[in-house]
């Protein structure tokens, strides 16, 4: 990506089993520029993998057999300038050709607008994606589209409250088609972490929004594999979880982002463990989210009844 004449590039790194039937497990941050913590969340669980890797046997083991793929900043100019936006002025993640199914009044700006580039939330142009946009679904459709199995996790913050997983769909109040599997995570990480604080909510409970870029590559994902399962989800990180005893909330950058090192430090220690479990999730999928018919239609019933 480039900004006033520099080059700032996209950095990835691949970890783990090469082949192409390989489940898939994918990490993704500073989407938005001004929400570094999701950046250096995910840095963080590459350190904790990194130094497991060279004691713990079971982390070598499950590297043996699950593809991980990080790409910690997609917005580098929107980091570095320390906007949302990117350097175009475009909101990446309302960039996608993908339309919300009806309009909410009275409008709603933070849905995504094509009004101009000079208010938040521009989508960008209708006719082409941006550069990141396009570098995050061309590298998803060459490392991931063959898989039988994905699970990504997208890291934003600045959405007050609680600490929430949100899943398909943004642009939609219908439930996406793997529902059913989704249910079955939930329910894995309630009986695994039984105290955890994440509200699991699909993102469209709080607000639907235009462009959204999983809902797109999400469609591509079931053209390619009509078999397959993909959880596309979003760690939304609740910014009252380092405001509450701070000071500094009349900064607005505080908001989406923990300016006492000490509480980035807990932010980290709070969430590393969620990336653990689903990496074991996604190393273990054919034990709890290969659903027999029977079983698919219960839990898509007890979505239904859970989430609409």
């Amino acid at each position: 990506m480039t900004w006033e004449g520099a080059s700032l590039p996209v950095r990835v790194l691949t970890l783990g089993a090469q082949r192409a039937d390989a489940p898939v497990f994918i990490c993704v941050g500073g989407v938005h520029g001004l929400e570094r913590i999701g950046a250096q969340v995910v840095l963080g669980f590459i350190e904790t993998l990194v130094s497991a890797v060279r004691w713990d046997r079971a982390v070598s083991d499950m590297l043996q057999g699950v593809r991980l793929l990080f790409l910690p900043v997609l917005n580098p100019v929107g980091v570095m300038i320390g906007r949302r936006s990117n350097g175009h002025g475009v909101d990446l993640m309302r960039n996608a050709p993908v339309d919300a199914d009806r309009w909410e009044l009275p409008l709603k700006l933070y849905r995504g607008q094509r009004l101009t580039r000079h208010l938040p939330w521009y989508r960008g142009r209708a006719d082409a994606l941006e550069p990141e946009s396009t570098a995050l679904c061309q590298w998803v459709a060459r490392e991931a589209m063959s898989s039988p199995f994905v699970i990504t996790l997208d890291v934003h913050s600045g959405f007050f409250g609680a600490d929430r997983i949100w899943f398909p769909y943004a642009r939609s109040r219908t439930l996406f088609p793997h529902i059913a599997e989704m249910l079955a995570l939930k329910t894995l990480l309630d009986e695994t972490y039984p105290r955890h604080r994440y509200l699991v909510e699909p993102q469209a409970t709080q607000y639907t929004t235009h462009g959204d870029l999983w809902d797109y590559i999400y469609d591509g994902y079931r053209v390619a594999q009509p078999e397959g399962i993909f959880l596309p989800l979003t760690l939304e990180l609740g910014a009252s979880a380092w405001l509450r005893k701070s000071l500094r909330f009349l900064d607005k950058s505080a908001f989406f982002h923990p300016l006492e090192p000490r509480r980035t430090k807990r932010v980290l220690r709070r969430h590393i463990p969620l990336f653990e479990f689903l990496l074991r999730a996604v190393y273990s999928w054919e034990r709890w989210a290969k659903l027999s018919s029977q079983g698919r239609a219960t839990e898509t019933l007890r979505a239904n009844a859970l989430w609409t």
